[in-house]
């Protein structure tokens, strides 16, 4: 748990006369306490008062979970045959609260919940808390870092698992299967995401499902993964070649590859963040591809696998150092196969960090006779 997040938090309450936080997305929770859980339909929230220290109302099951996640501070809990608002009312009446309005995560909060929340705190306006959370954690410390770093690493091994298990005829969800129990005999038990293996025409689709198909010489073999390593994430993806490619699809890969790292040498501090999009998109259009790329460039990095900043050719705000976020430019041309290319970037004082590093040249994977 950090104190200064907090401190920070309860600051901003006070200088905006804000009665309350009351936060409950798994990934917040998680960086202003130290404790990680997906709670499903029960209740998990931080209740930070400008005034008074936070406390978490969480199921009691849960309880010694939170204590050894180290929070330290009060820990109100209920049962499944409590109402989590009567409990957390209760504890409430004990506090003056001051101010008419509430912060809220607004993104993330049901319309049953907002109306519980307006009769229990008596308020007449929720503001959004998520500009506020984002700003600490766009800026990542030295042991975040160093934790992305790990996770970057166990990504990197994953693409590396699932290019040594392509085989002619093998099925894309074998693939992963193999990958994720790789991962798992590595001490992972979170994936970041569901992870991709998609091959051939599977691969135009930039979200394509793995399935049932099987591996075929020529063959563009895409994966897409990451872990959570100590509640923070990666995300890398590397796309193969299996057998010989056509003409057309070694100039697709040579195309993103070329817009990645355009778009990546571009990385430092005082940099647009949509200057990043515009040079790759630039690239790949001017290779005749540009209705191939429909997506933004990249999107942030840390305790959850998409988080601000959003790196899209409209994003006027700057790099600084400590973001981390990703770079994945693509090109899918449908019933043939798409190529994408990610890595998760970290900003230093005066330049990048590649936090992933499996070969990004094209790598034909030759059938075995």
């Amino acid at each position: 748990m950090s104190l200064t997040r907090l401190e920070t938090i309860q600051q901003a309450l006070r200088d905006q006369q804000v009665a309350a936080a009351f936060i409950q997305g798994k990934e917040n929770v998680f960086y202003l306490t130290g404790f990680r859980t997906d709670p499903h339909e029960r209740m998990v929230a931080l209740i930070i008062l400008p005034n008074e220290a936070p406390f978490l109302i969480v199921p009691g099951m849960e309880k010694s979970l939170v204590q050894k996640a180290g929070w330290t501070g009060d820990i109100l809990t209920y049962s499944d045959t409590d109402n989590p608002w009567t409990v957390l009312g209760q504890a409430l009446s004990r506090y003056t609260l001051k101010g008419d309005s509430l912060w809220v995560e607004k993104r993330l909060l049901p319309l049953e919940r907002a109306e519980a929340l307006q009769a229990l705190f008596s308020i007449s306006q929720m503001h959004d808390a998520e500009p506020a959370l984002m700003s600490l954690r766009s800026i990542k410390t030295e042991k975040e870092i160093a934790v992305l770093r790990e996770a970057a690493s166990l990504a990197d091994f994953g693409v590396q698992i699932g290019v040594e298990a392509i085989a002619e005829g093998r099925k894309e969800i074998d693939i992963l299967a193999t990958i994720e129990y790789e991962l798992k005999r590595k001490g992972i038990t979170e994936m970041a995401f569901q992870t991709t293996v998609i091959s051939g025409a599977n691969s135009a689709d930039p979200h394509g499902k793995p399935g049932t198909k099987t591996i075929q010489h020529g063959d563009l073999v895409l994966f897409d993964l990451g872990v959570v390593l100590d509640g923070y994430c990666s995300d890398i993806t590397r796309t193969v070649a299996y057998g010989d490619l056509t003409d057309e699809l070694r100039q697709v890969y040579q195309t993103v590859l070329d817009a990645q790292m355009g778009a990546v040498s571009l990385c430092k501090p005082g940099t647009e963040l949509g200057a990043l999009d515009r040079k790759a998109r630039s690239i790949i259009t001017e290779a005749g591809y540009g209705e191939y790329f429909p997506h933004r460039l990249g999107h942030g990095l840390g305790a959850d696998v998409h988080e601000l900043p959003s790196i899209n050719e409209t994003n006027t705000e700057t790099l600084k150092p400590g973001m981390t976020f990703t770079i994945e430019p693509g090109i899918y041309l449908p019933n043939k196969g798409g190529v994408r290319i990610e890595d998760d970037v970290l900003i230093t004082e005066d330049s990048y960090e590649l936090l992933t590093k499996y070969p990004k040249e094209l790598q034909i994977v030759k059938p075995t006779s």
